[in-house]
């Protein structure tokens, strides 16, 4: 446990907290099992091991930037907006036309969009086109967080009890919240957790442990009820520092730092305390003994430092090691920083984008390399979107937003969702091109958790407004598998 939160929480949640790491064991995989013989919950963990990755980008994704209306029209309407160039060219916050011949997103099918609008995904993204045209990759346009559906109108309305939205809109700690957990900062419990309660209630993991893997810290999105995150760096597990390592190079002094730590108390909060080491020992050398003998073969080595692939790597040898941790079911957390573009956004976003676009594309091939790429869904989320409009250099904080997903699950190759106006004063917007949702977080995440095998009659315990819209489920996941 974080000893910098203790302050945060209560006596009662701590001693609940550490009662439920403590029945988990310590010493070993088979101690580590958690024995869960309440009523096994409607989950189906049929089909073999799964896994969601959620990489998140804080700041607040500028998605005018991921995704460039390709079209002459509406790329007109784009660059005139965001003071682009004569001839098309780059200008403002505007790239340059000429800039996206190479990913420009042709769906299969013949799909054709609102006003007839193209995308391409942004220069430096020339890879996911290339997962796009494989069938793998999907972007899911205009999604963000809602209570129900809302017209501009609705959204106008001073009736908040008709027309409810989201609590403390284009607030970062708090839409960062609410697209984790459906709550503004101080929640405690993320829909990742949830549908990890769910699959941990159906025995579907042998070691409860290694359900909920956060690579990025602390993170309520893979926090539950009986799921708790398990944090890791991109080393693999985080080791006590002096008990697998010499105090003051003495063997002795770490010895007895690990009995003060681990032995038995008959001090209550003392004895949950040595419950949690004892527990945290245990479960690092057997995750670290895992990633050892995983046997990844898939190189993460790019041209520059790359902290997401960094993570995405770590998160692909949990993967490759899921046997020897007992997984068949996983959520994993990721995250990129630095999204917080209210200036010099050209410059900030093509390095930011470039990173994700060798990130994401290398942990899809390393599922592929390890045969789970049907079995592995990875997707992005954010704070918020972001303003078309220019706030000289940069763009301020907004609400819906276009993300990726990505595996050989997803029906790729198409979009989903529906296209916004490319405009600062249509009905799909509330000012400055802040996009109003037409896709919730609550659809977005009610899709995957049914993937990952969440029972269409508990969706709401992971989604809990999925019932005021009409669509549960957007389809751009094939629970039979996909391409690989």
């Amino acid at each position: 446990m974080n000893i910098s939160k203790m302050s945060e929480i209560s006596r009662r949640n701590f001693l609940r907290r550490a009662g439920q790491v403590s029945i988990m064991g310590a010493a070993s995989a088979t101690a580590l099992g958690l024995l869960n013989t309440s009523q096994a919950a409607a989950f189906s963990a049929g089909g073999g091991y799964k896994a969601l990755v959620c990489i998140f980008l804080y700041g607040g994704m500028d998605h005018n930037s991921l995704l460039v209306p390709y079209d002459t029209a509406n790329y007109d309407l784009y660059s005139a907006i965001r003071g682009g160039g004569d001839g098309r060219t780059a200008g403002g916050i505007a790239v340059g036309r000429d800039e996206l011949s190479a990913t420009v997103l042709n769906p299969s099918g013949g799909q054709t969009l609102t006003n007839n609008i193209r995308y391409a995904l942004a220069p430096q993204m020339t890879r996911m086109r290339a997962r796009f045209n494989q069938g793998v990759m999907a972007p899911l346009l205009n999604v963000g967080p809602l209570v129900v559906p809302l017209t501009l109108q609705q959204y106008n309305s001073s009736n908040k009890v008709a027309f409810p939205r989201p609590a403390k809109l284009m607030s970062h700690n708090d839409q960062q919240s609410v697209w984790q957990s459906s709550q503004p900062e101080g929640a405690s419990i993320g829909w990742g957790g949830r549908a990890s309660d769910l699959a941990l209630s159906a025995n579907a993991n042998t070691n409860a442990l290694f359900t909920c893997i956060s690579a990025t810290g602390n993170s309520v999105f893979l926090s539950g009820n009986t799921a708790i995150p398990y944090q890791v760096s991109t080393n693999g597990a985080v080791s006590v520092r002096g008990v697998n390592n010499r105090i003051y190079r003495s063997d002795a002094a770490s010895e007895a730092l690990r009995t003060l730590m681990t032995e038995d108390s008959s001090h209550i909060l003392e004895a949950e305390y040595n419950r949690v080491c004892r527990r945290s020992i245990g479960a690092a050398d057997v995750f670290n003994e895992g990633l050892e003998t995983g046997g990844l073969t898939t190189s993460f080595e790019g041209p520059e430092q790359n902290r997401l692939a960094d993570q995405l790597e770590v998160v692909a040898k949990t993967i490759a090691a899921r046997g020897a941790l007992g997984s068949e079911r996983q959520v994993f957390m990721v995250s990129m920083g630095g999204f917080d573009v209210h200036n010099n956004l050209n410059n900030q976003m093509a390095g930011l984008l470039g990173q994700l676009d060798f990130a994401m594309d290398r942990f899809y091939q390393a599922t592929v390399d390890m045969g789970v790429a049907n079995q592995v869904t990875t997707f992005t989320a954010s704070d918020f979107g972001r303003t078309l409009a220019s706030n000289g250099d940069g763009s301020d904080h907004g609400w819906g937003g276009h993300h990726l997903v990505m595996g050989g699950a997803v029906n790729g190759g198409r979009f989903y969702g529906t296209a916004p106006q490319i405009s600062l004063e249509t009905e799909d917007q509330i000012g400055q091109g802040r996009l109003l949702p037409t896709t919730s977080v609550d659809q977005y995440a009610a899709t995957l958790a049914s993937w990952f095998g969440v029972e269409s009659f508990e969706i709401p315990g992971v989604a809990p407004n999925i019932g005021n819209f009409n669509a549960a489920d957007l389809g751009f996941l094939n629970n039979g598998g996909g391409a690989t």
